[in-house]
């Protein structure tokens, strides 16, 4: 923009509130960046997002701004940007969907920093979902969205300004090629634009501008009445929008990039969490199998109906101590073993019959030998795998949830695993497992 800088006051400024929302959310992303609590794999998985932190770090670093410019194909954003920059630095085509990847180009640097024009691929080059994914995208990584249009808004378009807008980033609505319309025709159109955008964005936010207006057809008639044609080309009108990012920028320009970077942190952590969670799940769900087969083969191999009790209540303790650790929320014996008889009790209260299989399979197999004992020690260990996948999962929950069980209690949580669990196939495959491991001992 010629003529315009951004201006930055000092970040030590005490009354500089935007430098010290931009402090605060730099603060945020290193923290992301330099989290050591990430499992195996989690960081590795979120690779993209923390390239972007980086990237959005460094942005903060250096003081820029990104502004991109987003809409259907042909709507002539890459025109629009170039008509701000002065310069045709993006690539401008008669070609549908010409832009497929993003570019960005500066619009104007400082020693203190700069703004970034951003160009996009058209929204309708995606699906539904992937639409949707976009308007995210490039919402969630600008500090400012100019939505171009160039006629009415369309339900697609409206659906993704929505998109964009819940994002939390200023938008301005640009009705780009108004040379195209009559005055009337233009007046007619924004009059329309802000009727389906009421409440959605500011009326004030909503200019009409002609990127690369059409040449003018110019007749040049000489003294003698003869008529010569020539072709003038035409510069660009866009000086309410320059004027509109101009007034935006110097008021709010520090504030901006804050939001952004605050919000991006704030999704990127939401997203670690949904990952550090499910990592850990999956690392339980390992574990919790595990001890149910230890737990099924101590049952089935023991010929003590009360020494299985015993051998059981030690195993599910050591499952749930060892859970404790992989939720980062370490449990002692104690802790553990208070937890494991709430779950084993609102259990019995549940489903009595399944313990009361458990006693009769003790019986059976004091007084069986040979195959009959592997059938019969299988059926009872089975019940141990069953009920130690069932302390296993109650306890991750309570776990899960910060060492809580809920508005609902420990009850609540056990009916729900229960009602999830297909007993059958469980108690099937554990007596399966625990059968071939007792062939091979």
């Amino acid at each position: 923009m010629p003529g315009w800088r951004w201006k930055k006051k000092p970040a030590e400024d005490p009354g500089d509130e935007g430098a010290g929302h931009l402090s605060l959310a730099r603060e945020s992303l290193r923290d992301l960046i330099n989290d050591k609590r990430l499992p195996d794999g989690v960081r590795e998985s979120l690779a993209h997002d923390y390239a972007a932190v980086q990237a959005m770090l460094d942005k903060i670093e250096h003081g820029h701004l990104h502004i991109s410019a987003f809409g259907r194909v042909s709507t002539g954003k890459s025109s629009l940007l170039n008509a701000l920059i002065g310069e045709a630095r993006f690539s401008v085509s008669p070609l549908h969907g010409e832009t497929r990847f993003s570019s960005m180009q500066s619009w104007n640097e400082t020693e203190a920093g700069g703004v970034f024009l951003i160009d996009t691929p058209g929204l309708d080059e995606a699906g539904g979902e992937d639409r949707e994914a976009l308007a995210k995208e490039v919402a969630g990584r600008s500090d400012l969205v100019m939505f171009v249009v160039d006629s009415d808004i369309t339900d697609t378009e409206l659906d993704a300004l929505k998109v964009a807008m819940s994002q939390g980033r200023p938008i301005l609505l640009v009705l780009n090629k108004s040379d195209l319309y009559t005055r009337d025709e233009c007046n007619a159109l924004l009059t329309s634009l802000r009727a389906k955008t009421d409440g959605i964005i500011d009326p004030e936010h909503i200019i009409a501008v002609a990127a690369q207006p059409r040449p003018q057809i110019v007749i040049d008639v000489d003294e003698a009445g003869n008529e010569r044609e020539t072709v003038r080309e035409r510069d660009p009108d866009i000086t309410a929008l320059r004027l509109k990012l101009w007034e935006i920028l110097e008021a709010e320009g520090k504030t901006l990039a804050a939001l952004n970077a605050s919000l991006f942190a704030s999704d990127l952590s939401d997203q670690v969490g949904r990952r550090i969670l499910a990592a850990r799940r999956e690392l339980g769900e390992k574990l919790v199998r595990t001890y149910c087969v230890s737990k099924g083969i101590a049952v089935a191999f023991n010929p003590i109906p009360v020494a299985d009790l015993f051998a059981a209540a030690f195993i599910d303790v050591g499952m749930v101590v060892h859970l404790s650790k992989v939720y980062d929320l370490p449990l002692n014996k104690t802790e553990a073993g208070s937890i494991v008889k709430v779950i084993m009790a609102e259990s019995a209260a549940l489903m009595g019959t399944v313990w009361a299989l458990h006693f009769v399979s003790s019986a059976l197999k004091v007084g069986t030998v040979g195959l009959s004992t592997i059938l019969t020690a299988g059926a009872q260990g089975s019940i141990a795998y069953y009920s130690t996948y069932l302390v296993g999962q109650a306890a991750a929950k309570y776990l899960a949830k910060g060492k809580s069980w809920g508005d609902g209690g420990p009850k609540y949580v056990v009916k729900q695993i229960l009602d999830s669990l297909d007993r059958d196939t469980v108690l099937r495959d554990a007596k399966r497992e625990i059968q071939a491991r007792l062939r091979m001992s």
